[in-house]
């Protein structure tokens, strides 16, 4: 097994190398002019300087609060919704059957598409964002959760009955360890997407938020703005996703370590 703390500098050199390629490309002529890199890539220290900016002048928690409610609040209904909506048609193939096409038909939906038509049903504050965001998120989760309940060892289900478990029991007992494994692997997928949600809302309309500052600097061609508004939502979307592994590693410690 790969030591943690092997793996954590393995990780920041593949960040701290593409770090330096990008100053070298944008302040050298080794890759080109560094004039036009600079102006289509920004610098990483002009970039890293706008955030701590930002940071220090305390500008961006506004921003970042109500990104951070978008998104809390659509990763948690598509998350419930997709869980318990995934269990109940796994458990009722008729049902299933029956809304599988319109299930199918809604996921095919493209998103940007139905941004706008939520800002225009529910206005421009934060609950067209999470709708969007709960369309991203709870497909996603809906068919994990479906498969995971499915892949569920029929063996195992029949000896389960044999001890006269309940189907109360069966759901706390077979389906729902079987089923957190690949819960777990789509709320990781999640995160990013109801953070995409809630920063597209923003950018297609919106006051506040990192989709309005990433907006607001593509509008006057502020490349640096973008980049470091794009830097602040990746460790945001990261330090969401650490979050998720926590209590993950809490729910599944029964889950054997795999072997690396």
């Amino acid at each position: 097994m790969i030591d943690k703390r092997i793996l954590f500098l393995l990780q920041l050199s593949v960040a701290a190398i593409v770090l330096i390629v990008w100053h070298i490309a944008s302040t050298t002529t080794l890759f080109g002019n560094p004039k036009n890199i600079s102006f289509f890539f920004g610098e990483p220290i002009a970039v890293g300087r706008r955030i701590v900016d930002w940071f220090a002048d305390g500008s961006i928690w506004y921003h970042l609060g109500i990104t951070l409610t978008e998104a809390a609040l659509a990763f948690l209904i598509g998350s419930v919704g997709g869980v318990i909506i995934g269990f109940w048609f796994a458990r009722k193939p008729l049902l299933a059957a029956v809304f599988d096409p319109y299930v199918k038909a809604a996921n095919a939906l493209p998103r940007v598409v139905l941004a706008p038509i939520f800002a225009l049903w529910l206005g421009l504050g934060i609950w067209s964002k999470v709708a969007l965001g709960v369309t991203l998120v709870f497909f996603i989760v809906f068919f994990n959760v479906y498969q995971g309940v499915k892949e569920v060892s029929p063996t195992v289900l029949s000896n389960a009955r044999m001890l006269g478990m309940n189907g109360r029991q069966l759901l706390r007992h077979v389906y729902l360890p079987s089923a957190m494994s690949w819960m777990f692997s789509s709320l990781h997928t999640s995160v990013g997407f109801a953070v995409v949600g809630a920063v597209v809302g923003e950018y297609l309309g919106s006051a506040a938020g990192l989709g309005y500052l990433i907006h607001e600097a593509e509008s006057v061609f502020d490349v640096t703005g973008v980049f470091a508004g794009m830097v602040v939502l990746t460790f945001f979307v990261l330090l969401v996703d650490w979050l998720v592994t926590l209590v993950e590693n809490r729910l599944l410690i029964w889950r054997p370590k795999p072997a690396h």
